[in-house]
């Protein structure tokens, strides 16, 4: 994985490690597509939970695995502007309940049983995507607020 950084950079590692949205990007026939998920970053490899078929975009990777992925950690307050866009290629895998686990952790705390029943009890009708980055570019692109 090429990291791309100018200047202005952070620490991609810790900066993964934050329960932020990511937007994955594909593409279908219609045209690119966007979906927002929760992920989990392990071994420089980007971790998404997928249900088909009410998740389109595991068929999406299937039939063309190029796709790129941002997410970006705003504070308005701060100025806060933290910018990381990945670049590469997913798989469809199938379902790994660790890491699954692992990944709604992050979102929802340690305890499945206070977990929303939409997320208890994920099996083999799930699928993870795995993602491999090609190219990272991380930006801080912070900025000074201004009064209010």
């Amino acid at each position: 994985m090429k990291i791309i950084s100018g200047n202005r950079s952070f620490d991609l590692d810790e900066f993964m490690k934050k329960p932020l949205f990511a937007h994955l990007s594909t593409m279908a026939d219609e045209g690119p597509r966007e979906s927002p998920v929760w992920f989990y970053w392990e071994d420089q490899c980007i971790w998404i939970i997928g249900t088909p078929p009410s998740d389109t975009f595991p068929k999406r990777i299937e039939e063309n695995s190029k796709c790129a992925i941002g997410i970006v950690d705003f504070d308005r307050r701060t100025g806060k502007v933290l910018h990381a866009g990945f670049r590469g290629s997913a798989t469809v895998e199938k379902f790994d309940k660790g890491i699954a686990t692992r990944l709604l952790t992050r979102y929802l705390g340690p305890n499945e049983e206070e977990w929303s029943p939409n997320f208890q009890g994920l099996g083999d009708s799930n699928v993870l995507i795995k993602f491999v980055p090609e190219t990272v570019v991380v930006r801080d692109q912070s900025y000074a607020p201004s009064g209010e």
